[in-house]
């Protein structure tokens, strides 16, 4: 008879009864295993294991992984080396609305703390391109537990697997009113005390940093102050830039201009620094309120922007119910969609596509097309004219 697992825990918590743990999997593969696991969830940490030094990456691939494990063993009663691909068909759907909702889905929409007990692998609705990536870094799961030698076979390379075309535009963004709506509002905010300044201030050079520089959220975290530099075009005139190192540890470099330096020489004056940052200083991007110098979490700076965007749309419901709906797009709304607003202006601002794909490092035009190299020199100087914040 089988062990059931009665409630989901987080897979650094989790102890598998021995007739579920995959030792005796029907998939396992009886050849030279390149790993030495012997069970699934040893096998799950060696995949992890090779992105450990990567934060984000990681823990969306610990995400996923620990979801169906969960899946198969608490609500199949099979372990994970076992699954079949009728199984993962019927994990997709799972994914759709995992029932019941008391088991997998935490109270309230909330994240709480892997500790925590009222913690849940799901905590909202996934959207059909978090279904999509959840089964995309599932089949490399399955594919990397083959080529160890751990598994015999992967059953999703059974599905038909159906290129994604790319969306003919991106629906994920501000357009101008909505875009202006949130500028104003920040605007709007308190500036009486020097805490209230110091955050109206934050406010304003973070989503600079998102719409002007076109940054991911791990980049405004993990980068400093000190990546800012200056340097002459062939007229003389002073140009700078921002060195980046981003997703897949790709090292970029964005142009700063004009209107960017003016913010940060703004919000770098209330915080008691110089206008301008020295070469290689250390201090973050962002920092938190009051005298800490530490960077903020990626949590923290997704709370900050989240509850920008909630406070504009109160002020558009405000206005009446025929605001209700651009109020409702601006609560979905989060930071990487600055990041496809950046891009949609800069395009629909007449900025080359080239220009679009080096600023928000793409590594092809395939990329950019719903929103070709061009020269540094010339590439600044159009994100200049062309793609402005105005505050």
């Amino acid at each position: 008879m089988k062990t059931a697992l009665i409630a989901p825990r987080p897979l650094d918590a989790i102890e598998l009864p021995a007739d579920l743990d995959g030792r005796d999997g029907t998939n396992r593969s009886h050849g030279h295993a390149q790993i030495a696991a012997h069970d699934d969830l040893a096998a799950v940490r060696a995949w992890l294991a090779r992105v450990a030094d990567k934060k984000t990456t990681f823990e969306n691939y610990r995400k996923e992984a620990e979801r169906l494990l969960l899946w198969a063993i608490v609500q199949l009663g099979k372990p994970l080396s076992s699954l079949t691909h009728e199984d993962l068909q019927l994990f997709r759907q799972f994914l759709k609305d995992p029932l019941p909702h008391a088991r997998w889905v935490a109270d309230g929409g909330r994240k709480y703390a892997r500790h925590d007990p009222r913690w849940r692998p799901f905590y909202k609705t996934l959207l059909p391109s978090s279904q999509y990536q959840a089964m995309v870094i599932i089949n490399a799961l399955f594919a990397w537990l083959v080529e160890a030698g751990y598994l015999a076979g992967n059953p999703l390379s059974l599905s038909r697997q159906r290129a994604r075309r790319t969306k003919p535009r991106i629906t994920r963004y501000l357009d101008r009113e909505l875009w202006n709506e949130v500028k104003l509002h920040i605007d709007s905010l308190p500036k009486d005390t020097p805490r209230e300044r110091e955050r109206y201030l934050r406010a304003r050079w973070l989503f600079t940093l998102f719409y002007l520089g076109g940054l991911r959220i791990s980049e405004v975290g993990g980068n400093r102050m000190g990546c800012f530099f200056c340097r002459r075009d062939a007229d003389g005139h002073e140009r700078w830039w921002l060195e980046v190192l981003g997703k897949g540890d790709k090292e970029g470099l964005v142009p700063a201009s004009a209107e960017m330096m003016v913010e940060l020489g703004h919000y770098r004056r209330e915080r008691g620094l110089s206008a301008r940052p020295s070469r290689h200083e250390e201090t973050p991007l962002v920092l938190p309120l009051g005298k800490s110098m530490k960077p903020l979490t990626r949590a923290a700076l997704h709370t900050i922007v989240k509850g920008i965007f909630a406070g504009a749309a109160g002020r558009l419901r405000l206005r009446g119910d025929g605001f209700a709906g651009q109020a409702d797009l601006l609560e979905q709304a989060s930071a990487h969609w600055l990041r496809h607003t950046a891009g949609s202006h800069m395009a629909d601002g007449g900025a080359d596509l080239r220009t679009v794909r080096d600023n928000l490092r793409h590594a092809s035009l395939t990329s950019t097309n719903p929103y070709l190299h061009t020269p540094d020199e010339e590439r600044h100087r159009e994100t200049e004219e062309k793609h402005r914040i105005d505050w």
